[in-house]
């Protein structure tokens, strides 16, 4: 069989432990396939959407009501946004708990990173372009930690938001944030980051000498199983889109005011119940800051798995990063949880 240009995308032979789908989980090739189909549903969403407080809601109203199967992209998108930010999320847990982040892979583990970082903001910009009811908690609690930044807070939130309080201008910089800004980044450091995947040697395995096995499969091979996993997620996504609805809520009026029901995005709950403990910028912006540089330093500071235990999960060589990573990770599911609950009444 003569390869095709995907085929050209992937080196000719890869080891079978490499591929095994209990190692690798499929994470980052799903990924992958969630960014294409949240770009292209977006673009789509786009001869629809008009970026103005007065028509916002009603123009995602449109789209989702009266344009031919314009529910189904918007449920798409909306699906494939939250899908995306789990499965980075579990590939990034995987890297951790499979020691494949260290010595000449730590520049790419930051990348994936970066990558995770940039999911969440798009989401969160996303979620504020439905400019209703719905999401005038995240937008007001959210935008107002920046003025909590000692220094330059209140500047930073001036350019962010356009104006000292929410409004047209910050839907136009959220609009142009989600569409360019942000989209454009996350593409130059996903091509960025799976360039590097290849550069460094595919997924981490033991060297040559040290495996178990010397069993490879194919570029047509590997191609094979991606398309399958792809056709799954695909499934499963339209499955979603056809029987759970995206969210939507009546247009953001100027007399509404915040219910004690109000919620972040389910990604953000667990900083919405920090919140609640206490100072905003040490809760709502210093701690979650504080866990992403902890992150981040991971491959720096701690113990790295050794060559001969690659390919396998719960190396002993880097332990205490998988300790660290799973009460972080633990951490945040009890706030999330903590944050579900139904609020007290109030007297």
């Amino acid at each position: 069989m003569r390869p095709s240009f995907f085929h050209h995308l992937h080196p000719p032979s890869i080891p079978a432990s490499q591929a095994r789908l209990r190692y690798t989980l499929g994470a980052g090739g799903i990924a992958v396939g969630l960014v294409l189909v949240v770009i292209i549903t977006g673009i789509l969403e786009m001869f629809y959407y008009v970026p103005t407080p007065g028509e916002a809601a009603k123009s995602v109203q449109t789209i989702t009501f009266l344009v031919p199967y314009g529910a189904l992209v918007r449920n798409l998108h909306y699906w494939a946004a939250q899908l995306l930010v789990l499965t980075a999320a579990l590939h990034f847990l995987r890297v951790v708990f499979t020691g494949a982040y260290g010595q000449h892979r730590r520049f790419n583990y930051l990348l994936g990173l970066a990558l995770f970082v940039l999911c969440l903001l798009l989401d969160f910009s996303g979620y504020v372009l439905r400019w209703d009811e719905g999401i005038r908690w995240a937008l007001v609690a959210g935008t107002n930690l920046v003025k909590t930044i000692p220094g330059f807070g209140p500047a930073l939130y001036r350019a962010l938001m356009g104006s000292n309080q929410p409004g047209a201008a910050t839907l136009v910089r959220f609009y142009a944030w989600h569409v360019f800004g942000l989209t454009i980044l996350m593409v130059a450091i996903g091509v960025w980051h799976l360039f590097r995947v290849r550069r460094d040697g595919g997924i981490a395995v033991p060297p040559p000498q040290l495996r178990p096995d010397a069993e490879r499969i194919t570029r047509f091979e590997l191609v094979r199983r991606e398309a399958l996993a792809a056709l799954l997620t695909g499934a499963g996504l339209l499955a979603l889109a056809a029987i759970f609805p995206a969210p939507l809520a009546p247009p953001m009026s100027d007399t509404a005011s915040l219910s004690l029901d109000a919620r972040a995005p389910w990604f953000f709950l667990w900083v919405q119940q920090l919140l609640k403990w206490g100072d905003a910028f040490l809760f709502g912006v210093a701690i979650p800051l504080g866990i992403l540089t902890l992150l981040a330093l991971i491959p720096y500071l701690l113990p790295n798995a050794q060559p001969a235990e690659l390919g396998r999960w719960w190396p002993r060589g880097n332990r205490l990063a998988q300790i660290l990573v799973a009460f972080i990770m633990l951490a945040i599911l009890g706030l999330t949880l903590l944050a579900l609950l139904p609020s007290p009444a109030q007297p």
